[in-house]
């Protein structure tokens, strides 16, 4: 069982060097990090909704390889295996950087945000790539897998790949109050910001075999389920492994409610 928070993304690419190569390369990129640093100054700061800057990407980052490393040891293989476009490593590489560069194109505007971010990860990732890979014909080809996964997080997007989906179910599950703390302190008291404060914590887990990915939310009061059918509930119906995926609504950490979507 993994709780959902920013500490999770370093242990999960600490025994995985191609992986810790490229996290570097993104945190330490002034490009990057300067679009994701305007991408809260468009959503928070203007728009007043929830955290989509630096912190989120890597909270959802750490809780999407966590779900590859589930399915991977049930069995499950990637997109990137199954299509013949590289390996298992390869896979992880395509989920973290798409779920951390997913809300990329915040920095832009909040309408068209996932096409707003292929736009702009298009600019610098085979450049990153290339840091790591010496072949370009892959390196091009990853960068597509990539984008793929940052374009079709939108929740009326169908995702077409094992990774595109973990990185959309992921985005969902960074819930929990802290995310809304800031627009709320600013004046927002909408269902969104309200439903999130209500969230204590979300937790990624093993479940059953049918549903090999078990993810558990924890809430001080029934607000915070619209938060798990609206937001979560969404991406989990056009994820493509929502047949994977059984979500736990906890009531101040007695059970309350299992839905499948």
């Amino acid at each position: 069982m993994v709780l959902v928070s920013p500490a999770i993304l370093k242990k999960k690419v600490e025994d995985h060097p191609i992986l810790k190569r490229a996290l570097t390369l993104v945190e330490k990129s002034s490009e990057v990090q300067a679009y994701l640093t305007m991408a809260n100054v468009m959503a928070v700061q203007r728009l007043l909704y929830n955290d989509h800057g630096p912190v989120h990407s890597r909270i959802v980052a750490g809780a999407a390889l966590e779900m590859l490393d589930i399915l991977l040891d049930e069995g499950f293989v990637p997109s990137v295996v199954k299509d013949g476009i590289g390996d298992e490593e390869d896979a992880r590489l395509v989920v973290m950087m798409g779920a951390y560069l997913h809300d990329i194109g915040n920095a832009v505007h909040r309408a068209y945000h996932p096409l707003m971010g292929v736009v702009l990860a298009s600019r610098f990732l085979p450049r990153i790539l290339h840091k790591l890979y010496q072949d370009s014909y892959k390196v091009y080809r990853l960068t597509s897998e990539i984008l793929h996964c940052i374009l079709s997080h939108d929740e009326r997007i169908m995702t077409l790949s094992l990774e595109a989906g973990i990185t959309k179910v992921a985005d969902g599950t960074d819930q929990a109050e802290g995310r809304a703390r800031m627009p709320y302190r600013q004046g927002k008291y909408d269902i969104h910001a309200l439903s999130a404060l209500a969230i204590r914590r979300v937790e990624v887990t093993r479940g059953e075999p049918k549903t090999p990915i078990r993810i558990i939310v924890d809430m001080d009061n029934e607000a915070g389920i619209f938060q798990v059918e609206e937001v979560l509930g969404k991406k989990i119906k056009t994820s493509s492994i929502a047949h994977l995926v059984e979500v736990e609504a906890l009531r101040r950490g007695e059970p309350f409610r299992v839905l499948r979507f």
